[in-house]
């Protein structure tokens, strides 16, 4: 039927809701890829209470049509008729995996920018095979040193000297266009930051000799005698906060107030402030959490320990 021309893909319901708002409301992932290939408007706000379907996907929970609309091109900043954007009415029926989708998505387009020689280069400052790879890691919203570190080991474009210096280096000039732009967006600089100091501690044990990373991921999970607390994870965090390059920023502040009081080994660790400033959830390491990396929908549970 989308293939016919006579057939409107953004044709609108007594409620005015086009198809692309019902498969978003209803989580049909694969309806909603389907409409948005056939050219849905992600932007439409015709909905007699001026609903998006990026709302609609905030509503519903969905992460990854919340992701998949925002590639798209939705707007997060549209309001409906009470004024409320995606991302608060997601927090309000208490979606915090959508509202961090929200707050986190970064376009890749601006990241491509970067793969096209600017003004007088030669060459680009990323290499446009880098382009995919950074983007994922960028759009992860596990902040776990770990999790992030196996992301690098895990594509083979960048393991690899020259590929980590190219993307952290891009990394900061990201930083510091968040800082710098009209609507400052400290949140996404810190992201940034933080990213770029995690590629920089990679190419660091890549420079000594550790051709896979493993040696980095043994040394952020070392824990301590007596506690197994991960003492060098904490210090990584710790001196990654402590390095933003814009030491007036509110949030800097914000960390600083939070994480230098406490001792290392006790609570809020730096991992969990800087999450909490970053995506606004609670870092919660229950039954759903891998103990190890954070990622959630973990499912296997450590015999000695009994830690999942």
């Amino acid at each position: 039927m989308l293939s016919n021309p006579n057939v409107r893909v953004n044709c609108l319901d007594e409620y005015s809701m086009t198809p692309l708002m019902h498969a978003a409301y209803k989580s049909k992932a694969d309806m909603c890829r389907l409409l948005l290939q056939h050219g849905a408007d992600v932007n439409c706000n015709e909905h007699e209470y001026g609903y998006t379907a990026l709302m609609f996907a905030g509503l519903s929970g969905n992460a990854e049509i919340t992701e998949m609309i925002l590639d798209a091109g939705a707007e997060t900043d549209l309001v409906n008729s009470v004024g409320r954007t995606a991302a608060q009415m997601a927090a309000f029926v208490g979606q915090h995996d959508c509202v961090t989708v929200i707050n986190n998505f970064f376009s890749r387009a601006r990241l491509e920018y970067y793969t096209r020689p600017q003004g007088s280069e030669i060459e680009p400052k990323l290499p446009p095979k880098l382009a995919g790879p950074l983007h994922k890691i960028i759009m992860t919203t596990n902040l776990n040193p770990v999790k992030m570190v196996m992301l690098v080991k895990e594509d083979p474009l960048l393991v690899d000297v020259v590929a980590l210096e190219k993307c952290y280096r891009v990394m900061d000039l990201l930083c510091e266009q968040c800082v710098k732009q009209q609507d400052m967006n400290e949140v996404l600089a810190m992201k940034m930051h933080y990213i770029s100091c995690v590629l920089q501690k990679c190419l660091a044990f890549l420079q000594e000799g550790d051709d896979n990373l493993d040696a980095l991921l043994r040394s952020l999970l070392k824990g301590r005698d007596g506690d197994g607390f991960p003492q060098y994870q904490e210090k990584f965090i710790r001196d990654c906060s402590r390095k933003f390059p814009y030491c007036e920023a509110t949030l800097l502040q914000q960390l600083v107030r939070s994480i230098a009081p406490v001792e290392i080994g006790n609570d809020p660790t730096a991992f969990s402030v800087l999450t909490q400033a970053l995506t606004g959830q609670m870092v919660l390491m229950d039954t759903e959490y891998c103990a190890t990396c954070g990622e959630k929908g973990a499912d296997k549970k450590c015999s000695f320990c009994k830690m999942v």
